[in-house]
């Protein structure tokens, strides 16, 4: 998670402390999220609406997880 904003990063935990946040099913859209692509410059989901994208998560080498 730490390329979540601590916005995001808050609102996904009240929601999750208040019953709020659910599992996506398949068809749903994704919620917004910023981040930083491979070289490290920003990124945003709304920026990409409209078109195909895959996200590829993978951990760090020589990180945990």
């Amino acid at each position: 998670m730490r390329d979540m904003s601590f916005g995001g990063m808050l609102q996904y935990a009240w929601k999750s402390l208040v019953g709020g946040a659910r599992m996506l099913k398949p068809g749903d859209p994704a919620p917004d999220f910023d981040t930083t692509d491979q070289v490290g410059r920003p990124l945003r989901l709304r920026d990409l609406r409209g078109k195909k994208v895959v996200l590829w998560f993978f951990p760090k080498a020589d990180t945990p997880g």
